[in-house]
């Protein structure tokens, strides 16, 4: 369930902190256009294996236990890279093709479902990465203490929540919120979306920080990487609420 750590510890103020070893005083500094290069292909390498898949599963179907475990393998490399933030340049790329993998099997099977459901999900995450941007950019919304405190304790809900309902499903036990298509199941919904929309400032403002704190090179990659898992988990929770708002109809 990688996607739902949008709270980003990846992208945590202490991980930008300056520091005075001579290793990283002699090093590059990290720059907002490396990191949003990066961050263009790490959502590149999404969106080609996403692309892979549905076609691959269009043909073969798709292996249900094979996506099951692709959360759980990327929750792991998420924490790796949050551990060895040097490696994220080599971890980040293997994490978003499975991402990738994961978000083309799952959309495949709902647009067979819901025609256009895919294209409506991904118009609308760029579309709220846009807006979410431009608000931040002219500080419409600004990521003050109490805002990322706000934000970081809700997504650590959400997280705890969805962890608790994939492994109650196990037991035969289902959570209404997160599957039901009825108006608390779309309440909830439409909360998460909000909610994955605010780590998008907290992503922007701590890039920033990180900017000017002078952080090392490859940091560009660690908050590239955090920037796409909280885009990857917009996506998801968009297309889960429009498959709940076309169910009713």
């Amino acid at each position: 369930m990688s996607f739902f750590t949008s709270n980003n510890p990846t992208l945590k103020e202490e991980a930008f902190a300056p520091t005075t070893t001579p290793e990283v005083l002699d090093a590059p500094a990290m720059t907002l256009g490396g990191t949003m290069g990066k961050s263009a292909l790490l959502v590149g390498i999404v969106l080609v294996f996403a692309v892979f898949s549905w076609d691959l599963f269009s043909f073969i179907g798709v292996p249900i236990p094979f996506l099951i475990s692709i959360p759980l393998v990327g929750l792991g490399l998420a924490f790796l890279i949050s551990f060895k933030k040097h490696l994220a340049a080599y971890i980040a790329p293997v994490y978003c093709a499975l991402q990738g993998l994961f978000l083309g099997g799952v959309s495949g099977m709902l647009e067979m479902k819901f025609p256009g459901i895919a294209n409506q999900a991904m118009l609308l995450t760029f579309t709220v990465f846009g807006g979410m941007l431009l608000l931040y950019s002219t500080r419409v919304i600004r990521a003050t203490d109490r805002f990322r405190s706000i934000i970081y304790t809700a997504t650590f809900g959400i997280f705890c929540y969805y962890m608790a309902a994939f492994v109650l499903q196990f037991f035969g036990v289902e959570m209404a919120l997160i599957h039901s298509s009825g108006t608390a199941g779309i309440i909830f919904s439409v909360f998460v979306v909000v909610l994955a929309a605010m780590n998008l400032i907290l992503d922007f403002d701590t890039i920033e920080r990180g900017v000017e704190y002078g952080a090392p090179k490859y940091m560009e990659w660690y908050a590239a990487f955090g920037l796409t898992v909280t885009l990857v988990w917009l996506y998801i929770e968009i297309l889960r609420l429009l498959s709940k708002i076309n169910s009713r109809n």
